[in-house]
């Protein structure tokens, strides 16, 4: 069994625009030279490459940042809580190749090994914190490369399985709270600006993923022919602070031109969250994510941000599984008991 932090990176103190951006994520890609990709590799090539990996000094047993978790050693309620903390991709956790990952104490940093590419190494923090993601996720690749060869070609930069990751290899991205422009009927301006901009917009959990709660998750798409630190810069200095905008004139003209409506929203979704007996898990997150834009404008005081989040997280199957024993399905025994843990913060807030 895994041993996982009460808060992770997102769950704990509010970052730099909090009320939208949820997290701020950084990941490359890097696949190791003469291998082939993992797509096409042979099993003793998997495993030479988690080999090769795991003797780095950052896996080292005695001083390495990273503990080394087996992901066939985990049983399904492991791998998920893995997923729904962000640290592993779904196809990662569904895969039964050789693959582990390297996760830091603190859970800000994890290292797929033998995803799409051989390392996936992504940071993760709360709130607007793309440069101090990328600092920390920089340093990782620094160190990494100075005991591994990367595969790397002159003309094309950093060779990897997907051509949209062909280049300096980074995805940066953030995961935005979104409610007052589903409310306003402008989504369709993000996803506009969105392609406009060449972003990816995706759900809650990344690539093939929907949206619940109006959280999405907004990514670069080019990484050939532009520097990891102009692409920092443009989505950083531009991109971000654009989508935020967005939501904050939303939820302003809520404020001004229809406060009833959106009071009667969110004290609509508290109350329904104290007094349930059963939910399921998307009702749960839809219902938590109009909570959290009432806290986010200081219409409810009774409960935190931050254990807004603890909920998003703990209501999701395998963190409730693995919190009140029961089985992953959503069955009736599964809502009442999420239904139980939310109404027990809320209804005591």
């Amino acid at each position: 069994m895994v041993r996982f932090n009460e808060s992770g990176p997102w769950l704990g103190e509010e970052g730099p625009d909090s009320d939208v951006v949820v997290s701020s994520r950084v990941r490359l890609a890097r696949n190791l030279d003469g291998i082939p990709f993992v797509n096409r590799a042979s099993d003793a090539d998997r495993n030479e490459i988690v080999g090769m990996v795991r003797r780095t000094p950052l896996f080292a047993t005695d001083g390495g940042s990273l503990r080394w978790i087996e992901m066939s050693d985990l049983d399904e309620c492991d791998r998920q809580q893995l997923v729904e903390r962000h640290l592993v991709s779904k196809q990662f956790a569904d895969s039964s190749a050789a693959r582990g990952v390297g996760v830091s104490e603190d859970e800000s940093l994890s290292v797929m090994v033998n995803e799409e590419d051989h390392l996936r190494i992504q940071t993760l923090w709360t709130g607007s914190a793309l440069t101090r993601a990328h600092e920390k996720v920089a340093a990782i690749n620094r160190e990494l490369e100075s005991h591994l060869d990367f595969a790397f070609n002159p003309r094309w930069g950093f060779l990897t399985a997907c051509p949209t990751n062909v280049g300096c290899g980074v995805r940066f991205s953030v995961m935005l709270h979104l409610p007052a422009l589903r409310i306003t009927d402008e989504l369709e301006r993000v996803r506009r600006s969105a392609k406009d901009l060449d972003l990816a917009v995706r759900g809650f959990h990344g690539e093939g993923t929907e949206s619940t709660g109006d959280f999405f998750q907004i990514s670069n798409q080019i990484t050939l022919g532009i520097s990891e630190d102009d692409l920092l810069q443009a989505f950083a200095e531009d991109v971000v602070p654009r989508l935020v905008d967005y939501e904050r004139s939303a939820r302003q003209l809520l404020m001004e031109k229809k406060l009833s409506t959106l009071e009667d929203r969110v004290h609509r979704a508290h109350g329904i969250l104290g007094n349930a007996r059963m939910l399921e898990a998307n009702e749960a997150i839809n219902l938590l994510s109009r909570v959290r834009l009432g806290v986010s404008l200081g219409l409810l005081e009774s409960i935190s941000i931050q254990e807004v989040h603890r909920l998003l997280l703990h209501v999701q199957p395998a963190h409730l599984s693995a919190l009140k024993g029961v089985a992953l399905e959503d069955d009736e025994s599964t809502r009442v008991a999420r239904a139980n843990l939310v109404r027990g913060v809320v209804a005591g807030s």
